[in-house]
């Protein structure tokens, strides 16, 4: 595996699966593997559970970690090519991608979203760059329009606790207050196609996700009826698509609560966290022991060291 910056990166993902759940069940296995070999994280934005879980699942190979919070504590990039640095760019992305490069031995880049400039956004500007500049894999930890570290974890997670062997899986908008990006939905769509279970996306009209993603899928706006028969339910908000980075509505008949979930086949609740209490979702449904959001953060690491073994095997 020479960069992993989207689901459609997975050749097999049966078999990345397997080998997430024997690494969580050895997680130190390979811990020679990554002997003397550096991962680089470059974060644009913040991060807890990308940032930790990919620091710890780096060392669990044996690897060396340096983390870089480029917005605060390096140089201002620029990204695109021909310009006059005359402002206040001070490095050419094409510079610093090489020198990155024989500083570590992979890197990993989390940049979200404009929500204003779609047409930038589905470039993925930022990861693309570095995948094009960079002389060493690059992994992303969240870009503009896909999350696949997260997506990964979601899909082990589903695999652990599934009952049936093609459950029915919904993804669920919820209301939250800020325009959220469209990575962590897309790559979930990505995934759970990959799977073969039975997806059902459900939103307000208005909501629609790019529908070259969402092909296939089974789409209602009525969440009750989405919710029967639920085996899961994954709660996640985003923004439009359509009339893109817009906010056009925050309705909380929307928000899962204990009634909507009764209406499932004692479904599990999953969410990518941070979430938004008493909004995307209530504390009821939170705290509950169908509740899996906690043991799904969990296996970030083990997804994430799946993928790094991959790389690091590819590089031997």
């Amino acid at each position: 595996m020479k960069k992993f910056t989207s689901v459609d990166d997975i050749l097999d993902l049966d078999q990345l699966i397997l080998s997430a759940k024997k690494i969580k069940s050895a997680p130190f296995e390979n811990s020679e593997l990554g002997k003397n070999k550096t991962l680089g994280l470059l974060f644009f934005n913040p991060s807890l559970r990308t940032r930790l879980s990919t620091q710890k699942a780096s060392l669990n190979l044996g690897m060396h970690c340096i983390v870089m919070n480029l917005n605060t504590e390096g140089w201002s990039l620029e990204f695109e090519d021909g310009t006059v640095m005359d402002g206040n760019k001070a490095e050419h992305i094409k510079e610093a991608a090489q020198v990155i490069s024989q500083y570590c031995d992979v890197i990993g880049i989390r940049s979200f979203p404009t929500l204003t400039d779609k047409e930038k956004d589905e470039e993925e500007q930022v990861i693309n760059a570095f995948v094009k500049y960079s002389t060493i894999p690059v992994i992303s930890l969240e870009g503009a329009t896909e999350h696949p570290l997260q997506a990964v974890a979601d899909a082990l997670t589903i695999q652990e606790y599934k009952k049936k062997r093609k459950p029915k899986v919904v993804l669920t908008w919820a209301p939250h207050p800020k325009a959220l990006p469209h990575a962590v939905p897309n790559s979930f769509v990505k995934i759970m196609k990959l799977s073969e279970y039975d997806l059902v996306i459900t939103h307000p009209e208005g909501y629609e996700l790019n529908p070259k993603i969402t092909k296939g899928a089974t789409i209602t706006n009525n969440q009750d009826e989405a919710f029967k028969n639920a085996d899961f339910i994954y709660a996640k908000n985003w923004s439009s698509y359509n009339d893109y980075g817009k906010i056009l509505s925050n309705d909380t008949n929307w928000t899962v609560t204990p009634e909507k979930m009764a209406l499932t086949d004692n479904a599990k609740f999953m969410h990518c966290l941070p979430v938004r209490r008493n909004m995307i979702v209530t504390d009821e449904v939170l705290d509950s022991e169908n509740s899996i959001v906690i043991p799904q953060a969990n296996n970030r690491t083990f997804a994430t060291q799946a993928i790094l073994k991959k790389v690091l095997e590819n590089e031997k």
